[in-house]
């Protein structure tokens, strides 16, 4: 085989990171009664949630913001969006959330048959993860993930981050793996790709959302998918 050890990213890969974080704000949404609050659409404050989320989290991959400040900030901006400076409640929102979330169990389409396909073709499996150590884990435990991957890698573990080059030196120093047998596999260009191609590794595209190819920084992704079923196609 060309490849032996496969790196899988976590979320928006496997694990269907948007639909459970909606389950999860939905949740707290009803259980804190924020419509009280006046917050009336459930919605809109989903979509502006995400887009604190992920400016926030490039400042955190930046090392511009601290884990904490991420936890609680993006639920302090969003409720600041409908006028609530309530910065205890933003803070209760951030724990529950992270108690919540990691007990979801939504997968994207056919990601156990494609685990199970590759464990049966002797692939070593391992997840390279720029999320925090506890919840990831909890995630693979609820999810029933964790019995394929030999190694979890996350940011907090590895003290670095993806796209950074030594979370892969970590990972590869961790796992025994050598740049030219492994491969990523996620879904992010600018953070798992470029990651990938910043370690000298090749890379798939698990290109979920669009089917136009993107390149990262004037590279070609080795290989792009628009599912996990494909993965066929390239370890066989």
């Amino acid at each position: 085989m060309k490849y032996q050890h496969l790196f899988f990213d976590l979320d928006h890969t496997l694990w269907d990171f948007e639909a459970n974080s909606r389950q999860t704000l939905e949740e707290l949404f009803q259980s804190l009664q924020l419509e009280s609050r006046g917050i009336h659409d459930f919605d809109l404050f989903h979509k502006n949630y995400l887009v604190h989320n992920d400016k926030l989290w490039d400042r955190y991959r930046n090392g511009f913001i601290k884990v904490d400040e991420l936890r609680w900030k993006r639920m302090w901006l969003t409720l600041l969006d409908f006028k609530i400076a309530d910065e205890p409640l933003a803070r209760e929102m951030g724990i529950l959330f992270l108690d919540l979330l990691p007990t979801r169990k939504l997968l994207f389409p056919y990601t156990f048959e494609i685990l199970n396909y590759l464990t049966e073709k002797k692939y070593q499996l391992h997840l390279i993860t720029n999320g925090f150590e506890k919840t990831q884990h909890s995630k693979l435990k609820y999810s029933g993930l964790d019995k394929y991957f030999r190694e979890v890698i996350t940011s907090e573990g590895s003290n670095s981050l993806k796209p950074h080059k030594e979370i892969f030196d970590y990972a590869f120093q961790k796992t025994g793996a050598r740049p030219k047998e492994s491969i990523m596999i996620g879904d992010t260009i600018e953070v798992d790709i470029l990651g990938a191609v910043n370690a000298g590794i090749d890379q798939v595209h698990v290109n979920h959302l669009t089917k136009e190819p993107v390149l990262v920084n004037n590279v070609l992704p080795t290989y792009t998918v628009f599912s996990l079923k494909e993965l066929e196609n390239i370890f066989l």
